[in-house]
């Protein structure tokens, strides 16, 4: 059974930090790229970052260059977005998601997990 688990939201202030882990279990981990999309209130889906794992290249949206980082822990089967500066705007439902066919900014990926959800207070 596939999963994905994305945990590590909760409450923050603006100007704070926060790290977002996303476990994966039931495919070939080294495999696939790992995405993470968020979600705010009364918006759509947007893809905050991706890393393909087998080669380890990361990619951002021009828009979420700067303040986000993504990494990969192969051994764990986990990939982290590691979130600064947030802005009263990032709060969102942070979700994870994996493909075979590498990085995308579409919203085809093949697993998706539920989210963790980030409120950044002002």
């Amino acid at each position: 059974e596939v999963q994905l688990q994305a945990s590590g939201g909760g409450l923050v202030q603006a100007g704070g930090s926060l790290r977002l882990s996303c476990a994966a279990s039931g495919f070939t981990f080294d495999d696939y790229a790992i995405a993470w999309f968020r979600q705010a209130p009364g918006k759509g889906r947007e893809l905050v970052s991706c890393i393909s794992n087998d080669d380890g290249d990361t990619y951002y949206p021009n828009s979420m260059k700067g303040r986000f980082a993504i990494s990969s822990d192969n051994a764990k089967n986990t990939v982290y977005l590691q979130m600064h500066s947030l802005r009263p705007e990032d709060t969102a439902v942070y979700s994870c998601a994996a493909d075979w066919r590498g990085c995308t900014d579409s919203l085809s990926y093949i697993y998706w997990g539920q989210g963790t959800l980030v409120t950044v207070s002002s």
